[in-house]
């Protein structure tokens, strides 16, 4: 079996992330096209739960796509309840059998390896959303930053229905820049964001 990627230190990377978010930020834009920071956060919430069920599969198809995100539905405790969802999606993930057979998420049936895979691409793509959303820094570790790359290169990028729903169309980045940039890139993000 191959090694499976660490989920902590996105979790962890997120977690600083929404310690350094002003309040006052919520409304504001988001690399994610009609999302603000609080629509954003949101659905890190909402993603968090439902792939940590998939790392334990009580996830079923039934349980459907989440709900559209809103930043009115944040609670008032958002940070830290935020940040407990992120440990325990970081800790199911950490446990063999999460990666074992097949699961579900957002109402479809998967492999758990690949829901793993997907769930750590979240963080790390929505981590970068909100570190350029609120002008703060964000660093990739190299083992999670090859993880998504490898997982976002087998997307097609010239089938807007394959992407539909997880990326927007490919930005152009040059083939020789860092790792990180092109799978920004590949995910349909501008690395220039905010810069």
């Amino acid at each position: 079996m191959e090694p499976t990627p660490d989920l902590t230190p996105a979790a962890n990377r997120m977690k600083a992330l929404i310690d350094g978010t002003p309040s006052g930020r919520l409304p504001d834009p988001t690399p994610c096209a009609g999302y603000s920071v609080g629509d954003l956060l949101i659905h890190v919430m909402q993603l968090s739960a439902a792939f940590r069920n998939a790392a334990d599969h009580t996830a079923t198809v039934a349980d459907g796509p989440a709900p559209e995100p809103s930043e009115a539905n944040l609670p008032t405790n958002w940070r830290a309840h935020l940040e407990q969802r992120l440990d325990d999606l970081a800790a199911a993930w950490a446990i063999p059998q999460a990666w074992e057979g097949d699961t579900a998420a957002g109402g479809l049936e998967l492999p758990a390896p690949q829901a793993g895979v997907i769930a750590l691409n979240e963080l790390v793509l929505h981590g970068w959303d909100l570190a350029r959303a609120t002008g703060q820094p964000y660093e990739c570790d190299p083992e999670s930053a090859e993880a998504c790359f490898a997982f976002v290169s087998r997307v097609p990028t010239d089938d807007p229905q394959a992407r539909a729903g997880l990326f927007g169309p490919v930005v152009d980045v040059p083939k020789d820049a860092p790792l990180f940039d092109r799978l920004l890139g590949l995910s349909g993000r501008d690395p220039s964001w905010g810069r």
